[in-house]
């Protein structure tokens, strides 16, 4: 038996008859003289949830209208679903698709992932950590480093990095011992 959808204090007496998993990757294109092309993964998008269902049998509609104040209220919560990894997430669309009854309600509805604290909350800590905050931090690459893994290493997007390095023009050409700004 599948978990229950819930949000927030919003339990689902049935769960959604269809949904929608969309998970997103940003990526950028770039196109080198005589080399061909180079993709650049940015890092992790955002998660989308979307689906329909219905409510139906005796409260069909008190049940909408309960989810429907869930929707109206501020903020992320808890969104848990048998296909969602735990997280939190904002409430972003809730339809009637049509008319509705006494005894059936039929939705659709979206929810986007909240970005995850821990990325901005390591990157304050990082910080702290070594008090360089208005200074650069530069970090020598090692032998097997590449500036992907240095990306991730540092919680940085792939833009960040080419920003705060503009010396390099092929993030896949950088050399050991070469140092780095990483804020």
């Amino acid at each position: 038996m599948l978990l229950a959808m819930r949000y927030k204090d919003f339990v689902w007496p049935n769960n959604p008859r269809t949904y929608t998993l969309a998970c997103k990757r940003k990526t950028a294109a770039q196109t080198m003289p005589m080399q061909g092309f180079v993709v650049q993964d940015l890092g992790r998008g955002y998660t989308t949830l979307r689906g329909e269902g219905e409510f139906f049998g005796t409260g069909a509609y008190d049940q909408f209208k309960r989810l429907m104040e869930v929707f109206e209220q501020d903020g992320a919560g808890v969104l848990i679903h048998p296909a969602w990894r735990c997280s939190k997430a904002l409430f972003t669309s809730l339809k009637l698709t049509q008319e509705p009854r006494e005894d059936y309600v039929a939705y659709s509805f979206e929810f986007c992932e909240e970005q995850p604290a821990g990325l901005t909350e390591a990157g304050r800590q990082l910080t702290e950590m070594t008090g360089l905050q208005e200074r650069g931090l530069y970090h020598p690459m090692g032998a097997e480093e590449t500036a992907w893994s240095v990306v991730r290493k540092y919680l940085l997007t792939m833009t960040e990095f080419l920003r705060l390095n503009p010396q390099i023009r092929n993030p896949n050409d950088v050399q050991p011992g070469q140092k780095v700004r990483i804020r």
